[in-house]
């Protein structure tokens, strides 16, 4: 399978940012950037609670209560509902506990975003991520276990303190340096500016798409 990360950004992305951006008055471009840094935090809190707490029935049991995969099919409406809570949970219960609250501290100190607002964010990413993991367990008909091997791929116990380490800039360890490449690149890659026609990535200062003449 793919990275899972690379498959929300792709499909889920654009539309699941400029609805957060739209609903919790945060620039779009801002959340680009959290949203690649949000996937794996969550990912990482499945895989340690998979290792820790009952295996791939622990995991199947978190995406079938949380993750309810028709909420990707009206993302406005799911992201506008989950906007109106007065108490976000950064914690997410106990799969991200003390370091969902330290990242949304550091995003917020690293974006220049109230950090209340991120902890919003963090609350209603979660279940749209859960519920694309339960689409792709159930279309793709992976199973259980082919879920519990993706996690277990792109899911990173570290990248809780590796992402947390980026934001403040003072990652360490033998495996951050991959973890913040591959942040990184991901976060390049989904806020690259792009042509509505053709795709291609473009510079900022263009007025056309060198590639198929748009104007833009």
């Amino acid at each position: 399978m793919d990275s899972f990360i690379e498959e929300f950004m792709n499909m889920y992305g654009p539309e699941v940012s400029r609805q957060l951006a739209s609903n919790l008055g945060v620039k779009q471009d801002v959340v680009s950037q959290m949203i690649p840094l949000i996937t794996p935090l969550i990912l990482g809190g499945l895989k340690r609670q998979m290792k820790e707490y009952g295996g791939e029935a622990r995991v199947n049991h978190i995406l079938s209560k949380y993750g309810n995969p028709s909420s990707l099919d009206n993302l406005g409406e799911e992201v506008s509902s989950r906007a109106q809570y007065q108490q976000p949970d950064p914690r997410l219960g106990g799969l991200l506990g003390e370091s969902g609250v330290q990242a949304a501290l550091a995003m917020g100190q690293k974006f220049n975003v109230n950090p209340k607002t991120v902890m919003m964010i963090i609350s209603i990413l979660a279940p749209i991520i859960l519920g694309a993991l339960v689409r792709k367990r159930d279309r793709e008909k992976v199973g259980p276990q082919g879920i519990a091997n993706l996690i277990d791929r792109d899911g990173n116990e570290s990248i809780l303190d590796d992402v947390i380490g980026m934001l403040l800039g003072g990652l360490g360890g033998p495996g951050s340096q991959g973890a913040a490449g591959l942040i990184g690149d991901l976060i390049k890659t989904f806020t690259t500016p792009r042509c509505g026609k053709c795709g291609s990535s473009l510079d900022p200062n263009f007025r056309f798409c060198p590639y198929c003449g748009l104007k833009i």
